[in-house]
């Protein structure tokens, strides 16, 4: 399926030289025509599978709820009362007894689930079993759940994936599963509707620019490898892929079908959204590589990106690693349990296409670095890069015309009381006052005012002549 993954670099991209165009469209064009024509080809143009009945499947699903649990049948048994809403006896009751015990499913009142009838009888509780939970409701929750974190994310890119995940399953079931139904080489449906999804989904999530179109060349030829790989060592390995589900299935059908091819149809599609992270990492690294410094060589380029994909390479073959392991972990607990040792654990046939599957999509993910670095190089060295610009400075803001504040004068500072002679003076600075001593130091006499002349003396007058 395709894989979600934030990496839109459309929306402020310069656009592709001429050169660039022509380039992509020779290196491009003859897989999308490829594409195209294994489709029609492909295609199971007219033809109508059988279903149910017409295969031998006579058991119809009847959705039911749970009215009633008891534990009257037994010791190892439990007696379910369901009311069924759909088929021939709706809204009808019956009893049904189910097994009790580890591993058996627990019921409760209310609970939905689904009977399998396969009677003539619709009242008759012979002719019912259960076999599942409805789950419709939970999953509902659990999508809208999804869709809205991946929106509230990616706003107008989360719409875009979204979109791609939709196609994507739209693909594998109008496309992919009824071609192998109709009889067709598994590998080559799968390769075919993996190069379909790599173009509707990347052009889809991540535009269509120089750059996508890069991560698709690289896509398409990592999935090339795998399926030649897939092809040569399950070949060499004898793998049958008949498993229990595969052996149900052939049974079903009564054709003959490639199981082995089926196997290695899975491990295709199980690397596409690994595959889809991985080149258009790639692609974007080597090109911001050349947007900083288009002095770059072609080799320098690719030297560059390469350190690059080298760290991303170990977590992706992890990952992968992982996804298999977890796949199979119900498998390799009841292996384990045989008491064989751990070579012939690995090399039985169920664990050895595992083994298969996991080496050659890890290969796979592990050639796609190179090969799409290099793809990278090669296209990037050829686009005329516009150099990055720095941001133009904001204008600083006109200053505020200044008020200048006189300063107030400093207050005089008030006169001391001046003590001692005012005719000898005084200088505070210099220490307490003290009287001079000494005759050069005796006080000038005060200036005498100017003597009058005294009034004449009044003659005193006798009395005699």
């Amino acid at each position: 399926m395709g894989h979600g993954h934030g990496h839109s670099h459309a929306l402020n991209e310069e656009p592709a030289s001429q050169r660039v165009r022509t380039l992509l469209l020779w290196l491009l064009v003859p897989f999308a025509l490829a594409t195209l024509v294994g489709a029609a080809l492909l295609y199971p143009f007219g033809y109508e599978q059988k279903t149910g009945a017409e295969i031998g499947l006579h058991q119809t699903p009847v959705a039911a709820v749970v009215t009633g649990v008891a534990e009257n049948c037994g010791e190892k048994c439990v007696a379910v009362t369901v009311k069924m809403t759909d088929g021939a006896a709706s809204g009808q009751s019956v009893t049904i007894p189910s097994v009790k015990g580890p591993g058996a499913p627990s019921f409760a009142l209310g609970d939905e689930v689904v009977l399998s009838y396969a009677g003539s009888q619709p009242q008759a509780a012979e002719s019912y079993q259960i076999v599942d939970f409805q789950r419709g409701w939970s999953l509902g929750v659990l999508a809208l759940l999804f869709a809205g974190a991946v929106l509230l994310l990616g706003r107008w890119q989360g719409l875009a994936a979204l979109g791609a995940l939709l196609l994507s399953f739209v693909v594998l079931v109008l496309f992919i599963m009824p071609s192998i139904l109709a009889g067709e080489n598994p590998l080559l449906v799968a390769v075919v509707g993996a190069g379909i999804i790599m173009f509707a989904v990347l052009y889809l999530t991540h535009g269509i620019s120089a750059r996508t179109s890069t991560a698709v060349l690289g896509t398409l030829v990592s999935l090339t490898l795998i399926g030649a790989l897939g092809a040569i060592f399950s070949a060499l390995a004898k793998l049958t892929g008949l498993d229990e589900d595969t052996t149900n299935l052939v049974t079903l059908l009564g054709t003959n079908i490639d199981t082995r091819g089926l196997l290695l149809a899975g491990t295709l599609i199980g690397a596409l959204g690994v595959l889809d992270d991985v080149t258009v990492t790639q692609t974007s690294a080597v090109w911001e590589l050349r947007r900083a410094n288009d002095k770059l060589t072609w080799r320098e380029l690719f030297a560059s990106g390469s350190r690059i994909g080298r760290d991303h390479m170990s977590s992706v073959v992890n990952t992968l690693m992982m996804a298999y392991a977890g796949a199979a972990l119900p498998l390799l607990l009841a292996i384990s349990l045989a008491g064989r040792s751990m070579g012939e654990v690995l090399t039985a046939q169920q664990i050895a296409q595992e083994i298969v599957r996991t080496l050659v999509g890890s290969i796979g993910l592990v050639a796609a670095i190179p090969v799409t670095t290099a793809l990278a190089a090669l296209i990037a060295v050829r686009q005329e890069v516009t150099p990055l610009q720095a941001p133009e400075p904001e204008p600083e803001p006109e200053p505020e015309p200044k008020t200048v504040k006189r300063a107030k004068p400093a207050p005089k500072p008030r006169p001391t009381r001046i003590e001692g002679d005012l005719f000898t003076g005084y200088d505070p600075a210099k220490g307490p006052w003290e009287r001079p001593s000494g005759p050069a130091s005796e006080p000038r006499a005060r200036r005498a005012a100017p003597a009058r002349p005294a009034p004449p003396a009044r003659r005193r007058s006798s009395g005699s002549p």
